[in-house]
């Protein structure tokens, strides 16, 4: 059990460094500030990029931060 709960840690504290970059650079963590995120449609096709749906298209991290 130590190791699941250390890796669940490790976890935790990878995204919470990613998010206080992000706040940083002022940009959304989803999307990292492009305000699009992009699906893929199928392996052999194009991709379909969409407004990114956590900051509405917009990129910025105060945006994100109050949708959230």
């Amino acid at each position: 059990m130590g190791l699941l709960s250390s890796f669940s840690q490790w976890r935790e504290t990878r995204y919470q460094n990613h998010i206080s970059n992000m706040r940083d650079q002022g940009k959304c963590p989803d999307c990292q500030g492009r305000g699009y995120t992009v699906y893929p449609y199928n392996e052999f096709a194009y991709f379909n990029s969409f407004d990114c749906p956590s900051c509405q298209g917009s990129g910025s991290f105060s945006y994100w931060e109050t949708l959230r």
